[in-house]
């Protein structure tokens, strides 16, 4: 078998992810992990396969679920962490192992990954992971049509809206390390300063969506709105409030001020000042939303009964 690099240490968000392509590549092919035969003296002679690749970081893999800390997990990590404890995964000096069916001996590392491969087919075609799939679509669908209706009633309330729109980031060096609980804390550290600090007075609601990417992790996409008769200076209140996270994460994080950006929206420009009878401009504000509950980028793992998506109390309209 080939020697692979499984040492690299990966950050906790990049673990869910590798776990969830594991996954969907099983879901694609009907390959083994890999390929065992054995030499006339018994010998164990393995080559790779297609999966082989995505098994890379299996130790940190099974070693996402160990700990204190108690998570929802999707279900592509659900159902992983549920073959692993179906075929009694064990992590050993050796690498990867179980017992074999007799539990007579404990199988090899490639052993080991190709029973752990036959039982994630066989949980896939189970109807609760089959529905679990549809359900989070079906969620995506619900949260785009909260969001919008949610952007109707701030825009009703003034004449003009101002509309700020920031994604909060962490440095590379800091998302390696960062576990998910991390965010929501920074999170709301954020959400109290919105109560004490000048910069949001005049708000009028917000929408904060905690979100995980490929690229970069852990991060969060936010949108504030203002009452447009006293913010218009929708740049610059973007750059205060992403000094605040970069306060907040004691310099572990960075920020786009999408308000700076207005150019690369070209005609579906959504934020900045916003008139409320300008449909157009609306449908834009609308368009930008969207983007806070994208499918693609939803959280692999979160602590129990927190929320990804926080939307702000409509306030009572100001004299």
């Amino acid at each position: 078998m080939t020697k692979r690099n499984t040492y690299i240490h990966c950050s906790q968000s990049d673990i869910a992810i590798q776990i969830e392509r594991l996954i969907n590549a099983i879901q694609r092919t009907d390959s083994q992990a890999f390929r065992i035969t054995y030499s006339k003296h018994g010998d164990e002679q393995v080559n790779e396969t297609r999966l082989s690749k995505y098994f890379d970081g299996i130790e940190q893999m099974v070693a996402l679920f160990e700990g204190d800390e108690e998570y929802q997990y999707s279900w592509h990590l659900s159902l992983f962490r549920e073959a692993c404890q179906a075929i009694g995964m064990e992590r050993s000096p050796c690498g990867i192992t179980c017992l074999n069916k007799g539990e007579a001996r404990y199988l090899s590392t490639s052993e080991t990954l190709n029973e752990l491969t036959k039982h994630i087919r066989t949980l896939l075609i189970k109807k609760q992971y089959k529905r679990r799939e549809h359900d989070q679509r079906y969620e995506a669908i619900q949260q785009k049509i909260e969001v919008g209706r949610y952007v109707d009633v701030v825009l009703d309330r003034y004449a003009r809206t101002c509309v700020i729109r920031v994604d909060l980031y962490y440095l590379a060096e800091a998302q390696a390390r960062s576990r998910v609980e991390h965010v929501f804390d920074d999170l709301s550290r954020l959400m109290a300063e919105r109560e004490r600090n000048l910069i949001f007075d005049h708000e009028t609601g917000y929408i904060c969506s905690v979100e995980q990417g490929e690229d970069r992790g852990y991060h969060i996409h936010a949108a504030f709105f203002f009452n447009g008769a006293h913010v218009s200076a929708d740049i610059y209140r973007a750059q205060r409030i992403g000094e605040l996270w970069e306060r907040i994460t004691r310099g572990q994080g960075y920020f786009n001020n999408c308000n700076l950006e207005k150019e690369k929206y070209q005609d579906r420009v959504g934020v900045g000042l916003i008139h409320k009878r300008d449909l157009i401009a609306r449908g834009n504000v609308h368009y930008a939303m969207r983007y806070l509950v994208k499918n693609d980028q939803h959280l692999r793992l979160k602590p129990m009964r927190a929320k990804c998506l926080r939307k702000g109390a409509l306030r009572r309209l100001s004299a």
